[in-house]
């Protein structure tokens, strides 16, 4: 197919809050790259970081810049050294471009290579009809998926990478924080075999939300008493297992708090500034095993979530809750703010 030599995109003009709508070329590829026709992109919390321009984004960007990094579509374009793929290909994108030589990527820990650049980020993004990326960046999708799924396979990957880093077979789990990567870590860590899935947030839509997705007990963290409803929950036990999505604070607390002694914890979550961290006595007189976790596994975790959505043990639509026309981003955002949503995707075929 042609390529125009102009495209709509979203983009970070200036720094400052908001985001604008405006024409661009469509970008040139490498010999290594291809280029991707977006069919859709779903919104995450970095996106929200950049269109706020929070303090974490204003270390970060540097506008201008084209905005968005979930997304899948069809291969216009193949570079003359890129393999294994062609033109018309259906593909979701990987963010992390790494460097492939450091120790960690010559090592399998690829996610962890300190010279990573992220689509959406640090380079032009997918919130566009074009985006391109290295080859080696794109994974194959059945051609039957329908966009608004596909568009959130990085995302999962994210809960996958999250809830198979801890035990969860025949634990009880707690998931702190409800977004879409929490809630989606929910029938995860159920399809692993869980016996109890207990979910805290603040909000009751997204609580809600994750009793739709399976969760057994969901309480309020707002709750004073919140620490306490999730040990007595487990029976007084204490969870055995724990998935930090929220990085709030009181969260954090409460589930270092509720965590059974040699309990395991995957934390996901970032807060948004320092917090006081009593190491005492939630890691080390507990005997409790942290994980920090980064990305995705690459490319061990793409292929996890592909195995769970291919058999069926992990269903994701009632996780995408609104959609609107690449051109409606800015209600888009507005929906996603307003934190009464699951995931909100940009549909790209609908312009």
């Amino acid at each position: 197919m042609s390529v125009p030599s102009h495209m709509w995109a979203i983009r970070k003009q200036a720094a400052a809050p908001g985001l604008e709508r405006i024409k661009i070329e469509t970008p040139k590829i490498g010999s290594s790259d291809i280029l991707v026709k977006v069919r859709a992109a779903s919104i995450c919390g970095t996106d929200m970081h950049i269109y706020e321009w929070d303090p974490w984004a204003q270390g970060r960007v540097h506008p201008p810049l084209t905005v968005g990094h979930e997304f899948c579509g069809n291969v216009v374009q193949v570079g003359s050294e890129a393999h294994n793929i062609q033109v018309g290909d259906y593909i979701s994108g990987e963010t992390h471009i790494v460097c492939g030589v450091c120790e960690f990527c010559r090592t399998g820990r690829g996610h962890l290579c300190p010279n990573t650049h992220i689509i959406g980020v640090d380079r032009d993004g997918a919130w566009a009809e074009y985006v391109a990326i290295p080859a080696v960046n794109a994974w194959k999708n059945p051609p039957d998926l329908p966009p608004y799924l596909a568009t959130l396979k990085e995302n999962f990957g994210n809960a996958v990478h999250t809830a198979f880093s801890v035990d969860t077979r025949s634990k009880s789990v707690l998931v702190t924080g409800c977004g879409p990567v929490g809630v989606m870590s929910i029938p995860v860590a159920k399809a692993c075999g869980a016996r109890q899935v207990i979910a805290t947030d603040i909000s009751e839509y997204r609580l809600d939300l994750a009793k739709t997705l399976g969760a057994d007990v969901i309480i309020n963290s707002a709750d004073s008493n919140a620490a306490q409803k999730i040990v007595d929950a487990t029976n007084g036990l204490g969870v055995d297992t724990w998935l930090e999505m929220s990085g709030a604070p009181a969260a954090i607390a409460q589930g270092f708090t509720a965590l059974k002694s040699g309990g395991e914890v995957a934390m996901l979550g970032l807060p948004s500034k320092l917090m006081t961290f009593d190491l005492a006595n939630w890691i080390i007189f507990k005997g409790a095993v942290v994980h920090g976790i980064e990305g995705r596994r690459l490319w061990e975790t793409w292929f996890q979530a592909e195995g769970l959505l291919h058999s069926g043990a992990v269903n994701l639509e009632k996780i995408v809750t609104h959609t609107f026309p690449f051109a409606s981003y800015q209600e888009a955002l507005h929906v996603m703010e307003s934190g009464k949503s699951g995931k909100v995707v940009l549909l790209f075929d609908e312009e």
